[in-house]
């Protein structure tokens, strides 16, 4: 009896170190996981100093497939979302994928420091990538559109619609694009993104909007189709204001003082570029822990100090190279920033309306 009783004993012990065995295996092969990030982003935004700094820091490994939003979309489709634990959409490049193809998780924001980020962006941000009560997106990147003039020549341009003034005849340029015809709106206004879903009101605003920019024609130096052709024209002086990105006058004025990006009057355009975790990642923990890193404002002036692109880290500037932080101070301080017009998403449709009204445009004489 006593024989039975120590052989039952030995088998429940043995089952029981069984199962020890491999829950242990499993949380190890889990730990063993989380120690890599893998990210899919764009050239330039998970700079190597950053990443070795935050494996330094946490322990987990990055590895980092650079892409666009049609690869993001491309890739994460074909697996479902699956393959990567982390990924950096534009925000008008996600709504539309969770209502299609659900291959993003909502963000919790409880694990996000939201007291890094500017708020006038978190805000944008969380209100263009909402499904169903639920945002996908922390803003991480951001890119204006707005004047460049030569204070010189023409002091008086402040806004879109100085453009179109005859007195400027001959010396201005902007591209024959959707951001045109959206800027003109707000200068004019208008809140296009409002009319998004009023087709008539949309139809309606693009017409007025056509009308007066067939009007200024002859104002026009130039309908500029790259950055290289539009500064060669402002460093000549045959062009003293135009429509374009702040890049290109921040590099005009490091040539010439007198040259200078404007955000306009009735606010500056702007597109973001976010963080999302896609449906099935693997290391979620680690995803929070990289936003949060790299929203940090020493992290994020690494990045804004290669790539001259801002970020939503509120203070980055303060730890910005002096020549690119009297930059971001002179044209897009937080004054600015608050009254951006960040772009939704585009709904369905609304980009062929734009185009017929472009084609008018570049025809009429």
């Amino acid at each position: 009896m006593m024989r039975k009783v120590a052989m039952l004993m030995l088998v429940l012990l043995l089952a029981c170190s069984v199962v020890l065995f491999a829950g242990g295996k499993q949380e190890g092969a889990e730990a063993e996981g989380n120690k890599v990030l893998r990210i899919i982003t764009w050239s330039g935004y998970a700079p190597q100093v950053l990443i070795d700094k935050f494996t330094e820091e946490t322990g987990i490994q990055v590895e980092v497939t650079l892409s666009n939003n049609e690869e993001m979309i491309s890739k994460l489709r074909a697996t479902r979302g699956a393959g990567f634990d982390l990924a950096q959409p534009s925000q008008d490049r996600i709504s539309s994928v969770v209502e299609q193809y659900q291959l993003y998780q909502p963000i919790d924001y409880s694990q996000i420091d939201e007291d890094q980020i500017d708020p006038s962006l978190l805000k944008a941000v969380k209100k263009n990538t909402m499904v169903e009560g639920d945002s996908y997106g922390v803003p991480h990147v951001y890119g204006t559109s707005g004047l460049i003039v030569n204070k010189a020549k023409a002091p008086g341009v402040t806004d879109y619609t100085d453009l179109l003034d005859p007195k400027y005849k001959g010396r201005v340029s902007y591209r024959l694009k959707r951001p045109t015809l959206i800027a003109m709106g707000f200068a004019h206004g208008y809140d296009p993104f409002e009319l998004y879903n009023d087709r008539d009101g949309y139809q309606a605003f693009l017409d007025d909007i056509s009308k007066k920019l067939i009007e200024a024609k002859p104002v026009v130096h130039s309908y500029w189709a790259n950055g290289d052709q539009l500064l060669e024209a402002m460093r000549a002086e045959e062009v003293w204001a135009a429509m374009a990105w702040e890049q290109a006058g921040w590099k005009l004025h490091e040539e010439n003082e007198n040259i200078d990006y404007l955000a306009p009057e009735s606010g500056a355009l702007a597109w973001v570029d976010t963080f999302t975790i896609p449906a099935k990642s693997e290391n979620v923990s680690g995803a929070y822990e990289w936003i949060n890193f790299v929203l940090r404002p020493e992290n994020a002036a690494v990045f804004t100090n290669a790539e001259k692109y801002g970020t939503a880290s509120k203070d980055a500037v303060q730890f910005l190279d002096a020549d690119t932080k009297a930059n971001f101070e002179r044209g897009l301080p937080p004054e600015v920033l608050a009254e951006i017009h960040w772009y939704p998403p585009v709904p369905p449709g609304l980009e062929e309306m734009e185009g017929k009204v472009l084609d008018k445009i570049k025809a009429a004489n």
